[in-house]
């Protein structure tokens, strides 16, 4: 019976744990792809295309001359070392201005089922705002989304698609 309940109370403890992002009904907006908005591209103005800022009409620009794609290994959520200077600059562009509010969009490969995508997307979008919240963002200006696969920013099935379908991608507005 002991065992009973310990089970039972560790189940409702995780069903607290769950995210409130309904992963069926994820929006998702028509974006098309480009090599310019990929890491190290480099080139000036690297954020515009032609239909705006960060690929939206109404999308504000993020800190100057910084990435804002954050890429992840296979299967991983965790943000690598690597990134600590990009979420640095992030977080120091949201805290100049509370009014800004980030999206942070997580996104996978096409390797895996659509619910396990998305749940990856999810947590590699939600390790992004813990990385910017401990570095002093307030909650309130942070958004994480998943989605999934449906998004890649490259066509292809071989490993250089993926690496560059793996990511989170910071966005403001």
């Amino acid at each position: 019976m002991k065992k009973f309940l310990l089970l039972l109370s560790f189940i409702a403890v995780l069903s607290g744990c769950a995210s409130g992002v309904k992963l069926d009904e994820v929006p998702v907006d028509e974006r098309s792809g480009s090599a310019s908005n990929l890491p190290g591209s480099g080139a000036a103005g690297s954020n515009l295309d032609g239909r705006g800022l960060n690929g939206l009409n109404g999308m504000r620009p993020g800190p100057a001359g910084v990435d804002n794609v954050i890429l992840f290994d296979y299967d991983s959520y965790t943000v690598r070392a690597e990134y600590q200077s990009t979420l640095a600059a992030h977080a120091r562009y949201l805290r100049a201005d509370k009014t800004l509010r980030a999206n942070i969009e997580g996104h996978t490969d096409e390797r895996g089922g659509r619910e396990y995508n998305l749940a990856l997307g999810q947590k590699r979008s939600e390790s992004v705002r813990r990385a910017l919240s401990v570095l002093g963002v307030p909650d309130s200006q942070l958004e994480a989304v998943s989605y999934g696969k449906e998004k890649p920013a490259l066509q292809g099935s071989d490993e250089a698609a993926f690496a560059k379908n793996r990511r989170a991608e910071i966005t403001y507005r």
